[in-house]
């Protein structure tokens, strides 16, 4: 069993920068690791992930501004969001899932634990 503690979120402007980190403990061999995101009312949606062979994959409305990347361990999981937008405002959910991969991890369905969420606001 994996255990998911994510954190980093904030208000910040926009066009500014913020870094959300994921903490896993218990299991952490997972065979990918993704972020997600809730906005009010809507239903949530993938952001990116990465897998076990640090493959990458990016929601196209954050390519070339946001980042997801792990730190040498592989128990923390990061994502570096820049040139933020007022639409990038959700909760934020890391997610790891401990399946064969056949397909890119971009639906919920996919992952077998959650954290808890950060909240990341955007002003205009």
């Amino acid at each position: 069993q994996v255990q998911l503690l994510d954190s980093g979120g904030g208000l910040v402007h926009s066009g500014g920068s913020l870094r959300l980190s994921c903490a896993a403990s218990g299991r952490t061999f997972s065979t990918y690791m993704g972020w997600f995101r809730q906005a009010s009312g809507k239903e949530r949606e993938f952001v990116a992930a990465l897998t076990s062979a640090s493959s990458t994959y990016y929601a196209d409305s954050v390519k070339g501004r946001f980042t997801i990347s792990r730190d040498n361990a592989g128990n923390t999981v990061y994502l570096q969001m820049n040139s933020l937008k007022p639409e990038d405002t959700a909760v934020y959910y890391c997610a790891a899932g401990f399946r064969v991969q056949f397909a890119v991890p971009n639906s919920p369905r996919q992952y077998d634990a959650w954290g808890q969420g950060t909240q990341v606001t955007v002003s205009s």
